[in-house]
């Protein structure tokens, strides 16, 4: 009868132990599974060339009246990008056309300005993709640098360079963790 109870008791206690090791093993799967899906993100990189300017990029103009009212658009319309998060960060080139185009928004969502030589591409958007992963960044650029920084997150290769020539094009590319990579490209007014 003792070694019965014995026995009884020494079947209780493994399947005790088998319970709370399994629950030990799915709690930490769970919370690894948890962490893998929340660090596996989308990065979103809005791309914007400068407004009109009053003379031209070579000599580091400002913007033209119509200009300032294209930068002001811009901001009315990236506002409200991401209702809960918005905007992260904001990058222009060295230019002051850049710079003004991103002014606006700037002020409204109290960001600051990111000045960077967009000259070299490839190490602007590694730094993009390490500093902002899952974020969404502004970038605004000029024509000629617009669509080398849309192939380079390995976004469309399609860009009617034409359509830059207004001033008035914005490029949404989703850089997602696992996937195809995808090219919007809009008009905003004035």
């Amino acid at each position: 009868m003792i070694d019965r109870i014995d026995e009884y008791k020494s079947r209780r206690k493994k399947r005790k132990l088998r319970r709370i090791a399994f629950a030990l093993f799915f709690t930490g799967f769970a919370v690894l599974l948890s962490w893998f899906f929340e660090s596996q993100v989308t990065t979103t990189v809005i791309i914007a060339t400068h407004a009109e300017l009053e003379t031209d990029l070579s000599s580091n103009s400002g913007l033209s009246s119509q200009g300032m009212e294209r930068a002001n658009s811009l901001a009315s319309t990236l506002s409200t990008v991401d209702v809960v998060s918005g905007l992260d960060a904001i990058y222009a080139t060295s230019y002051r056309a850049t710079q003004e185009t991103a002014e606006p928004i700037s002020r409204l969502l109290d960001l600051p300005i990111n000045i960077v030589d967009q000259d070299i591409v490839e190490n602007f958007i590694e730094s993009i993709k390490d500093d902002h992963s899952g974020q969404i960044v502004l970038i605004i650029s000029h024509p000629e640098n617009l669509s080398r920084l849309v192939v380079e997150l390995q976004g469309s290769k399609n860009i009617n360079l034409d359509s830059l020539n207004n001033n008035d094009q914005l490029f949404i590319v989703t850089v997602p963790w696992f996937g195809k990579v995808k090219t919007l490209q809009l008009t905003y007014g004035a």
